[in-house]
């Protein structure tokens, strides 16, 4: 058991943790900003792709605009996912290990 939080800090299982935590956050960000910017990107150089109707009202642009709106809470939901099903735990865990 460690005696102090700076031992805690400097355990490798900490640090693993840190690392895990901001690779898993980096990559869901990255996601986004492709869905995000590829739409916009969309938007600047291809409104011909946009015009395409899908039925009588709607069409394409508002379908990806949706999407992209989708996409962004779909990637929450596998970051809560994951923090609550591995990072929360491990937390918990090396704050047993932890003496005050």
């Amino acid at each position: 058991m460690a005696k102090n939080t700076q031992e805690i800090i400097n355990s490798e299982r900490f640090k693993k943790l840190v690392m895990k935590r901001w690779l898993v956050s980096f990559l869901l960000t990255m996601f986004l900003f492709i869905f995000y910017y590829g739409y916009i990107g969309i938007i600047g150089y291809n409104k011909e792709l946009l015009k395409f109707k899908i039925g009588e009202y709607t069409n394409i642009g508002i379908v990806l605009g949706v999407g992209v709106i989708l996409a962004s809470w779909f990637l929450t939901v596998v970051y809560v996912f994951w923090a609550n099903s591995s990072y929360d735990k491990t937390v918990e865990e090396i704050k047993k290990n932890i003496n005050f």
